[in-house]
Formats: structure tokens, C-alpha cells, sequence
């Protein structure tokens, strides 16, 4: 099982230097439309409680129909916010000196995790679209790669344009350490293990 707070298979000197969810503003939505979805048909209920519902509710058949139609419609919406949540929670990307993870919960029992060394890395994008992505800084990373996974896609995560700037960077650096260990790094170790 893998846990959140866990880097999976990590490496020797490997360590986090970026640990993304999801912008703030995503939980914000969630929470606005909850609320505007159980607000609305309950504050129309109260608006018309005595001239209509109170009456629709002394029937034998109606009363009955509308508490059990009620309770599948809130019940729904509970569930639908209980599964955006988990979904925000649970979609993280990882950024270590060595490899980009992405972990993304897809409804409750299926998560897919993929991870890509930084020498696979050809190009990153940041994306930041509208007024509201531009007021709050947010928006997307997309990280170019040769692997068979193509792109990865950082959702709407805080300062892309700071995360790509320091996906570049890690990158440079990577390329720098695995040039060393080309050049005469792998000598090197090969005589230290002798």
C-alpha cells in the first residue's frame, strides 16, 4: 500500500523537493457548489413551507415521496463532495532530485501512479488561463517527456511558473551529475567498491 506521506521506491540520496495538491481554489468550488446544492431547494422550501409544502406534506402519498426524493438528492450530493474531495486530496505530484511522480486518484478504488527520471524530460509548460487563474496564481504544468507516458500534467497547482522554473532546474542539475558520472564518476565508484 502506498502511503501519502512515503516517497515510493525512493533511492539512494534521493529527497522531496516539491510536494503538490491541488491549488486551494479547487476545494473553494467544491464547497460553493455544495453549498449553492443544498442551499437552494432548502431555502425554496422554507420560502414556500406554508403555502404549498406544508400542504404536499399532510398527503398520504406525496409527503412520503418528497421526504424520499429529499434524502436522495442530499445524500447525492454528500456523496458527489465526498468524491471530489478524496479526488483533490488524494492527487499529489512529487518532485525529487531525481524524478518526477504523479499519483492520481481516479474515483475511490482506482489510483494510478507514474514516475519519470528528469533525464527523460524534453520540455515543460506552464499554463495559466482566466481571471481568476491569474488572480490567484494558479494554473497548469505540463512536463514533456520521450517515455511511453508522453506528458505529465500537474492540475491546477500554486506558482506554475515556478514549479517549471524549478522542474528546469532539477533538470540542468541532473544532467550535470549524470554527465560527472559518465566522464569518470562510474570509475570512480567502481574502484571505491573494490
Amino acid at each position: 500500500m502506498m502511503r501519502l506521506n512515503h516517497l515510493p521506491n525512493q533511492r539512494t540520496d534521493e529527497h522531496v523537493i516539491l510536494f503538490m495538491r491541488r491549488h486551494w481554489f479547487a476545494i473553494l468550488t467544491i464547497v460553493v457548489a455544495f453549498l449553492v446544492l443544498t442551499g437552494t431547494p432548502l431555502a425554496l422550501g422554507w420560502y414556500y413551507w406554508e403555502s404549498t409544502v406544508s400542504s404536499w406534506m399532510e398527503t398520504p402519498v406525496l409527503g412520503p415521496l418528497i421526504v424520499i426524493v429529499g434524502s436522495i438528492y442530499f445524500l447525492s450530493i454528500w456523496l458527489f463532495a465526498f468524491l471530489e474531495f478524496t479526488d483533490y486530496y488524494l492527487d499529489t505530484w512529487i518532485v525529487t532530485n531525481e524524478r518526477i511522480i504523479n499519483i492520481e486518484q481516479e474515483g475511490l478504488f482506482h489510483r494510478t501512479a507514474s514516475e519519470l527520471d528528469l533525464a527523460a524530460v524534453q520540455d515543460t509548460t506552464a499554463e495559466i488561463r482566466g481571471i481568476l487563474q491569474t488572480v490567484f496564481t494558479y494554473g497548469n504544468v505540463f512536463v514533456q517527456t520521450a517515455g511511453s507516458k508522453g506528458r505529465f500534467h500537474f492540475k491546477n497547482i500554486d506558482n506554475p511558473e515556478n514549479v517549471k522554473e524549478q522542474i528546469n532546474q532539477l533538470v540542468e542539475e541532473d544532467k550535470q551529475r549524470m554527465s560527472r558520472l559518465g566522464a569518470g564518476g562510474r570509475k570512480g565508484k567502481a574502484k571505491i567498491v573494490d
